[in-house]
């Protein structure tokens, strides 16, 4: 993991995008889909250096999937809108800054900078976590100093605990419905990004395989929704 140093620089970069983005009750379209599988391509070179097949992170197995069995914690009443500031996930030991993401001049989503290996990334323009909608976290599996992020993300199981704290102090608790992995082809983007009438999550990182010439062959994607708030913002 990296040094407090560098978590309080992202977290004071986070900061600095998300001031003022409150976020409409929006989902992301095609546009997001074409950062992901973009995305893919471009990370991965800590595999490369290190040779992929003892390292290749986990991916959710089909007792994880929607097909499998549903997951019936009762869904909490929306928030109001509140931009994220971290994403905890204590299952995996996920504590991280979360810093806005902008689309880039072809449309695509960016990217949280690839040099902050525990840093997370939230679509600002989109539904902010726990309101009503459908809200989009991202991260890298990984950099070329090793595992990021969400390198333990496809390791989550039904019923798993997503923490997001947000800029009002109150912490939405959100609880995983399934956790998938899709190849690039097979990305379903409706499925995904889709409005929802309750507070939904989606979290996303590369995965579902790696080839050393193209990258990442797909995306890993965590369901969850809001079952729960703290208002102590702990």
């Amino acid at each position: 993991m990296q040094g407090e140093g560098a978590d309080r620089a992202a977290g004071r970069e986070g900061a600095d995008r998300t001031v003022g983005r409150k976020g409409a009750d929006r989902t992301v379209g095609r546009k997001g889909v074409g950062w992901l599988l973009a995305g893919a391509v471009c990370l991965g070179s800590w595999l490369v250096q290190n040779g992929s097949r003892d390292i290749t992170p986990p991916v959710p197995s089909a007792a994880e999937a929607f097909a499998a069995g549903g997951h019936t914690d009762a869904a909490a009443d929306p928030l109001p809108p509140s931009a994220p500031v971290r994403v905890r996930v204590p299952r995996i030991r996920v504590d991280a800054p979360v810093t806005g993401l902008g689309l880039d001049a072809d449309g695509s989503l960016d990217v949280p900078p690839e040099k902050y290996r525990n840093l997370a990334g939230w679509y600002e323009d989109g539904t902010t976590p726990g309101a009503r909608g459908t809200a989009i976290v991202a991260g890298h599996v990984d950099n070329g100093r090793g595992p990021a992020v969400f390198y333990h993300l496809g390791t989550l199981r039904k019923g798993h605990r997503v923490e997001v704290l947000r800029e009002d102090g109150r912490t939405a608790v959100f609880t995983v419905d399934a956790v998938e992995v899709y190849e690039k082809e097979d990305f379903p983007d409706g499925k995904v990004y889709g409005a929802a009438d309750r507070a939904e999550l989606r979290v996303i990182t590369c995965g579902g395989g790696f080839d050393s010439r193209s990258g990442y062959r797909g995306n890993v994607v965590v369901y969850a929704h809001l079952i729960g708030v703290r208002e102590d913002g702990g």
